[in-house]
């Protein structure tokens, strides 16, 4: 039976594999001004003497933005590839920051417009990670591997980007913060569009068809159910920091969001670690049931030191849940869509995180900061409620028959990558 790793190699082996450790650090500093995003609007607004209810409405829009721009620009780098779209959406996101950082909140449609602009044209790098993996890994079974450790090098940017926000904010400002992470975010962005797998890949032929990735009910299953996965983290956002407040601690909140990052971070190494067999749909539902119970605990609210430790255990199966679903997606993307349909996963996620914070906002002020955290079990539990409802849909997967031809060829014509069918 294939499975969607093999026990020998390792995260090792994909590192040393050439391009692949530049491509993934490119990438992760690429998108560092996304991954913190919502954390540095927080502590921005909250500086500059602004509500709850105003940080929330600027990371919804924030979100919302990304959400309108991921698929759009997914798809033009299927259409014109990567270095094209991605360096151009860096650039023009990183000025929505600085536009942000410099005018401030004084004028609310300034600020609103400067976040739009942020988001709207956050480079695509996640999307376009995953649809490079085939041309520089080769294998299968290492795709699916790298998959696991992308999902792992996320937490660490997620564990290390909201201590390097908040040693730059102590050093500086949060102004200076904006203007510090967003220069990084472009030069993550060139690391990566200058090497040569990136410039060299091409989409596999596509369908024309108006819908794109999102012809496929599989996908949009998927899509509904990490909705509320993000959902649940956005509100984690806003919730941690009125519980920093609560304690008269403000650097709690850095404390708590780098212990999510860092559970999260253990989970994937522990998932990653071991092959799986059996279909990743039946594998998906068990692991978003245990993320959701994992986030319960967090509505105790007890001292810092077992909040901290409350955290790392809420994250725990996120980064598994991130590699599971990188690999459904693969099995239910169109031919010619994988960049436009992981970044449709982006996009559900960060529309789900925008209105996490935005309900958060408004409950911890009506009901105190165990409310923020109840929207996240909420979300979790909504999440697993959506795969069940939808089993027999992601039970019919594409048929995966070529996953190289699915996903990419260079420009010399077809990459050569030996396959498995699928036998789930």
């Amino acid at each position: 039976m294939a499975t969607e790793a093999t026990a020998h190699g390792g995260y090792l082996d994909i590192l040393r594999a050439p391009h692949a450790a530049r491509l993934l650090t490119g990438t992760l500093v690429g998108r560092l001004p996304n991954g913190v995003g919502p954390i540095a609007l927080t502590l921005f607004v909250r500086d500059q003497g602004g509500s709850y209810t105003l940080a929330g409405g600027l990371i919804a829009a924030y979100g919302v933005a990304t959400a309108v721009g991921q698929p759009l620009l997914g798809r033009a780098v299927d259409l014109k590839g990567q270095p094209r779209v991605q360096l151009p959406a860096a650039v023009l996101s990183a000025l929505g920051m600085v536009l942000l950082a410099l005018a401030g909140i004084g004028h609310l449609a300034v600020a609103y417009a400067a976040v739009v602009i942020a988001g709207l044209f956050t480079p695509p790098l996640e999307g376009g990670l995953r649809a490079l993996w085939p041309s520089v890994l080769g294998r299968e079974d290492r795709v699916h591997r790298a998959y696991a450790l992308d999902a792992v090098a996320q937490e660490v940017m997620f564990t290390v980007g909201p201590l390097l926000l908040t040693l730059l904010v102590s050093l500086w400002s949060p102004a200076a913060a904006l203007l510090v992470i967003n220069v990084l975010g472009v030069l993550g962005a060139l690391a990566v569009v200058l090497s040569e797998p990136s410039r060299a890949w091409r989409s596999a032929p596509r369908e024309a068809h108006w819908l794109g990735a999102l012809r496929s009910p599989g996908l949009l299953a998927l899509l509904g159910s990490f909705f509320f996965v993000g959902l649940a983290l956005g509100s984690i956002t806003v919730a941690a920091l009125s519980y920093a407040d609560d304690v008269g601690t403000p650097s709690v909140y850095g404390w708590l969001m780098a212990a999510l990052g860092l559970g999260a971070l253990l989970g994937g190494v522990a998932y990653g670690a071991r092959p799986w067999a059996g279909a990743p749909e039946k594998r998906l539902r068990i692991l978003v049931l245990l993320l959701a119970v994992c986030y319960l605990p967090l509505t105790l609210t007890p001292g810092p030191v077992a909040m901290t430790g409350l955290s790392v255990l809420s994250g725990v199966f996120l980064a598994p849940v991130l590699a599971c679903a990188f690999i459904v997606v693969d099995r239910h993307a169109p031919t010619g869509t994988v960049t436009e349909a992981f970044s449709w996963l982006v996009t559900t996620f960060g529309v789900g995180s925008a209105l996490g914070s935005a309900v958060a906002g408004p409950a911890v002020e009506l009901a105190g900061t165990v409310a923020g955290f109840a929207v996240a079990g909420a979300g979790g539990l909504v999440a697993l409620l959506v795969l069940l409802a939808t089993g027999r849909v992601l039970g019919a997967p594409v048929a995966p028959a070529e996953p190289a031809a699915r996903h990419a060829v260079s420009a010399g014509g077809p990459t050569p990558v030996h396959t498995e069918k699928n036998t789930h």
